[in-house]
């Protein structure tokens, strides 16, 4: 067998724009011979899949799965929404989900996971649907929420079939009753799709963004002109109304429009509480690109 090279790895690289250890790969199953496994990675469809790998991809579906006291939520994203009504794509979806039962909430385990009846890995077939559908396709994100007694929640906001949509939310609440931990845990996951929380609660927050946001603040108190000892019990004031804003336990529950989630919680059964929580919005976080087909149509009439 020829001796497989940095600079053989390099050159196919550049030609086929696939990944380092496909090329390698594909250089090691073609005896070194660069055309060869040019060919070998059309036929895989990486060279394909890894042209299209730089654009941006922020549609796509989110995932939820249950399986006893495990759940799992996961972002596929996709270029268009016209691949999010694709069915492969759904059962993709849906599988991927299922898997990440499984994967602990750690994303290269999930990739590295078989994909059930292809022989193929999740990352693999991820690729092969690139290559088939024609569309930039990336897993973004796993979260798997546990409760060791108690029950786990979900609610899928803009479902197109069970389990997948555009919002998805697990609540794990924690007491010996599940019917009622169930039965809170749904409405609450339908109140975290609707506010999204950043914590659960005031110890759950990034210290970094309540100093920000007592930064801005105080500059703006100050700006009323009135005394610091003035100023620092209104930042006191509003740093609680922060609090109520972005901390779930704190929030008024809008089942009710009364309640604070935290208590309504409680007051649903003996023993209950809200153990944790994962939020999954589509494509949250991720720059959009904006098309302007005119302007794209007029460049090519002047090119």
């Amino acid at each position: 067998m020829a001796e497989i090279t940095a600079a053989m790895v390099k050159e196919l690289r550049q030609t086929s724009g696939a990944g380092m250890m496909d090329c390698k790969k594909a250089l090691s199953e073609n005896d070194g011979n660069i055309e060869a496994a040019q060919d070998w990675l059309r036929t895989k469809g990486l060279a394909s899949a890894a042209k299209k790998s730089g654009r941006i991809a922020s549609e796509g579906l989110v995932g939820v799965a249950i399986e006893g006291n495990v759940g799992a939520v996961v972002e596929v994203n996709s270029e268009t929404d016209f691949v999010a009504r694709n069915e492969t794509f759904q059962d993709f979806v849906k599988t991927v989900a299922q898997l990440g039962l499984s994967s602990g909430g750690d994303l290269e385990k999930l990739q590295g996971m078989d994909y059930p009846d292809t022989g193929r890995t999740v990352a693999e077939e991820l690729t092969h649907m690139i290559s088939t559908i024609g569309e930039n396709m990336n897993i973004r994100r796993v979260a798997v929420e546990t409760v060791e007694q108690g029950a786990i929640a979900s609610y899928m906001h803009g479902a197109i079939k069970p389990g997948i949509g555009k919002i998805g939310v697990l609540v794990s609440v924690s007491g010996a009753d599940s019917g009622a931990a169930d039965a809170i845990g749904k409405q609450v996951a339908m109140h975290v799709a609707a506010t999204n929380p950043q914590a659960l609660g005031q110890d759950d927050l990034d210290p970094e963004l309540v100093e920000r946001e007592r930064a801005f603040l105080t500059e703006q108190a100050r700006e009323s002109g009135k005394p610091e000892e003035i100023i620092a019990k209104m930042i006191d004031g509003r740093i609680r109304k922060y609090y109520q804003e972005v901390c779930l336990l704190e929030q008024t529950f809008v089942i009710d429009g009364e309640s604070k989630v935290g208590k309504a919680v409680e007051a649903a059964g003996d023993g209950l509480s809200i153990a944790a929580f994962s939020r999954f919005g589509l494509g949250e976080g991720i720059e959009k690109k904006e098309e302007d087909f005119a302007a794209e149509v007029a460049a090519a009439v002047g090119g």
